[in-house]
C-alpha cells in the first residue's frame, strides 16, 4: 500500500458532537491523499464508536489507542505510526477549511527555507469573542513572517497548535513532544526555535479554532500562566542575547512584573536597571537596581531591553518609543508575555 502525501495527527479524548464537525471537515479536503491518524486518549463518551464508523468506511482513517495516557503520550504515538512525507495537527472540536492541506503544501514547497508553518486562524463561537479574544486573534494573526514569530516567541506561542504542518523531518530533527508541566506545543517551538528552525504561516484562514470552559488551555495545569512564566524564563535565560555583555534593563516595574521576572535570577539573569513611565516608581530602587524613566536607556551602550507590560495596546506604544529612539526589535529589545 503506497504512503500517503500527509499524515494528520488528531488525539482526542471525549470530544463530544464537535468531532463530527471536525472530521467532516477533514473528509471534504480538496487534497485527497492523506491519512487521519485518530488516537483515542480513553475516552468514554463514545467518540470511539464514531471514528471506527468512519474507518470502516474510509480506509484513510485509522484508529489508534494511546498506549499511555495525556495529550503527549498520544501526540507521539501518532507520529511513530504516521507514514506520510508531511505531517499536519489538528484538534478534535475545530474546523478546517476545505483547502488548509492543499494551501499549506502549496506554501511549504514554495518557501523551501521554511522547517514548519501554521496558519491565521478565526476564533469561534461568536458568543466567546470578548475583547481580549479579539485582540489576541488579532495579534496571532498579525504574527506571521518568520522574523516576527522568533521576535515575539516570548509572548504567547505563535503557532496555533491545530494548524501547524510540515515535513517529517521537522520532528525528526526536532521532536518528539515533551512530556513535562508545561504546555507541549510552545516547549517544542520554543525549542525548535532556539536550534535555529525558521517559522513561518499561510497569510489566509485555514482554521475555525474553538474556544470553550473545558478546552485544555483553559483547564490544563500545564496551560496555566504560571506554567507558561516558567517554561518562557528557562529558555529566555539561555538566550545569547542576554549574555551579549550589553547591560540588560526591564520595562515594567509593577508588582505582578517584578515577582514573574523574579524567577530569571534563579537563571542567574538580573537587570541593571528598571524601567517605568509612572513617576512615583522612577527613582525607587528595586534589589538595589534603580527605576529610572525610557530616556535613561539612550546612552551610548545601549542596553538590551525586556519589555514585561503585559497589554498589547501598551506594548505597541512601547515599541513605538523604542523604534523612534534607534532600538530595533529583535536586536534591542524584546517582548514577555
Amino acid at each position: 500500500m503506497p504512503s500517503p502525501l500527509v499524515s494528520i495527527i488528531l488525539p482526542f479524548r471525549d470530544p463530544g458532537p464537535l468531532l463530527d464537525v471536525c472530521l467532516d471537515s477533514i473528509a471534504a479536503q480538496t487534497l485527497e491523499d492523506f491519512e487521519l491518524l485518530c488516537i483515542d486518549d480513553h475516552s468514554g463518551d463514545g467518540s470511539r464508536h464514531r471514528v471506527a464508523a468512519r474507518a470502516r468506511r474510509d480506509p484513510r482513517i485509522r484508529l489508534l489507542d494511546n498506549p499511555g495516557r495525556g495529550i503527549v503520550s498520544a501526540l507521539n504515538h501518532g507520529l511513530s505510526r504516521a507514514r506520510g512525507a508531511w505531517i499536519a495537527r489538528m484538534d478534535a472540536d475545530d474546523r478546517m477549511h476545505p483547502e488548509r492541506l492543499a494551501r499549506q503544501l502549496r506554501f511549504m514547497r514554495s518557501h523551501p527555507g521554511l522547517d514548519l508553518i501554521g496558519s491565521r486562524v478565526h476564533i469561534v463561537p461568536a458568543h466567546r469573542r470578548n475583547a481580549g479574544l479579539v485582540e489576541y486573534e488579532r495579534w496571532i494573526n498579525g504574527c506571521t513572517s518568520p522574523r516576527q514569530i522568533a521576535d515575539d516567541r516570548y509572548v504567547e506561542c505563535p503557532l496555533p497548535h491545530p494548524t501547524w504542518f510540515t515535513h517529517r523531518r521537522f520532528f525528526e530533527r526536532h521532536g518528539p513532544y515533551a512530556q513535562g508541566p508545561f504546555p507541549e506545543d510552545y516547549e517544542l517551538l520554543l525549542r525548535a526555535l532556539s536550534r535555529g528552525a525558521r517559522l513561518g504561516k499561510h497569510p489566509q484562514v485555514l482554521l475555525e479554532w474553538r474556544d470553550s470552559d473545558a478546552r485544555a488551555s483553559r483547564t490544563d495545569p500545564r496551560c496555566m500562566r504560571s506554567a507558561f512564566d516558567r517554561l518562557r524564563q528557562s529558555f529566555l535565560a539561555r538566550d545569547r542575547r542576554l549574555h551579549s555583555g550589553r547591560p540588560l534593563a526591564f520595562w515594567g516595574a509593577g508588582r505582578t512584573t517584578r515577582k514573574r521576572m523574579n524567577a530569571l535570577a534563579g537563571h542567574g539573569i538580573a537587570p541593571d536597571l528598571w524601567i517605568d513611565i509612572d513617576p512615583r516608581k522612577i527613582g525607587n530602587r528595586i534589589a538595589g537596581v534603580p527605576v529610572e524613566s525610557p530616556e535613561a536607556l539612550v546612552r551610548p551602550v545601549r542596553p538590551f531591553v525586556l519589555v514585561l507590560v503585559a497589554s498589547h495596546g501598551a506594548r505597541a506604544r512601547i515599541s513605538d518609543w523604542l523604534e523612534s529612539h534607534g532600538f530595533r526589535r529583535g536586536d534591542d529589545y524584546l517582548h514577555v508575555g
